[in-house]
């Protein structure tokens, strides 16, 4: 019985080889996701997924089972972002509890920082803004090292913003500065799951946005400038698409709160002369407020805002179409 049993404990499905591999996969997916269009990705994703989940029904040492179970939260927390970028945020939320409970299940600090992160992203983007703050926050009560102290006061600080409680925002944005300042290693992953300076100065811009007053669109022009300036002094593999969008839209906005039409559409030809597959949900909802809010009583009808206003709302309806997207999402 003794010599049986231990022919079954030497059954593995997995060897150091394998997640190796898992994680080399994982990592470069990682880096893809931030500049790639979502189209070349998600099935990949899907894949690589639904396999980590496979080997996990196996047998393996306990070691290999717990980097196993960080690669299928990592996983799950990419599944996440695609149904995030999409716009479908019921998918998104059950990705991102099934990413908590592997990086649960492993033990790892750092994964259950950044899930909070997406899921103060998804109650963000579904107008939840108190929640996406204490979200947040509870992120930040992980000992992580790496850029996630910085991600998680950036989205405190914007989702604070949102709400009027400018205390709290700047508190947040002074907190994410301090993190960034005494980062204590690098991030483990790169891309979607790393939190660079440049994406840091991205939210930042939209915090200074939603604060409101003069000083703070200055700021938030600053903002959002250096933002650009950075992702276009890294590699093109690692300039990440949407918060480039993002941070265009964002300076095209504080031209426009400052009354200044030829600088909104200076700003904005970036955005409005790319893909439309390449732009996500939040992207096409950036561009759907902003065309609202040049039709303003301020502009008095101008030539010029109706011009812009009618690329924005063209822009936004081609990005939503069904042709630039994924046929589904992975479930």
């Amino acid at each position: 019985m003794s010599a049986e049993f231990a022919r079954f404990v030497a059954q593995r499905n997995v060897d150091e080889f394998v997640v190796e591999q898992v994680e080399i996969d994982v990592a470069r997916l990682a880096r893809a996701y931030v500049s790639h269009p979502l189209l070349e990705l998600y099935a990949e994703i899907k894949r690589l997924r639904d396999g980590a989940f496979e080997l996990l029904r196996g047998r393996q040492r306990s070691r290999h089972t717990a980097d196993l179970y960080v690669a299928a939260s990592r996983l799950c927390g990419l599944s996440a972002h695609v149904c995030l970028d999409l716009g479908d945020y019921d998918s998104a939320a059950t990705h991102a509890r099934t990413a908590r409970a592997c990086a649960e299940t492993a033990g790892h600090e750092g994964m259950l920082a950044w899930v909070r992160a997406v899921e103060s992203l998804i109650a963000y983007w579904t107008g939840r803004y108190e929640q996406a703050a204490r979200l947040a926050q509870a992120g930040r009560q992980h000992r992580a090292g790496g850029s996630i102290g910085a991600r998680l006061a950036s989205l405190e600080a914007r989702a604070l913003a949102i709400v009027g409680n400018w205390a709290g925002a700047e508190a947040a944005l002074e907190a994410a500065e301090r993190s960034r300042e005494v980062m204590p290693c690098h991030d483990d992953v790169p891309g979607i799951f790393s939190f660079p300076a440049a994406k840091q100065f991205a939210y930042a811009g939209t915090t200074h946005l939603a604060l409101g007053g003069r000083e703070h669109v200055q700021q938030a022009i600053v903002s959002a400038d250096t933002a650009i300036r950075l992702y276009r002094g890294v590699e093109d593999d690692d300039q990440s698409v949407g918060d480039l969008f993002a941070a265009h839209v964002d300076l095209a906005r504080g031209h426009l709160l400052l009354g200044d039409l030829d600088g909104t559409e200076a700003m904005l030809g970036f955005v409005l002369d790319s893909p439309s597959e390449c732009m996500s949900a939040s992207v096409v909802r950036r561009l759907t407020a902003l065309g609202r809010e040049s039709g303003g009583p301020q502009y008095g009808g101008a030539a010029q805002a109706a011009r812009l206003r009618e690329r924005l709302q063209h822009t936004a309806v081609l990005a939503a179409l069904p042709a630039a997207r994924p046929p589904e999402p992975p479930t």
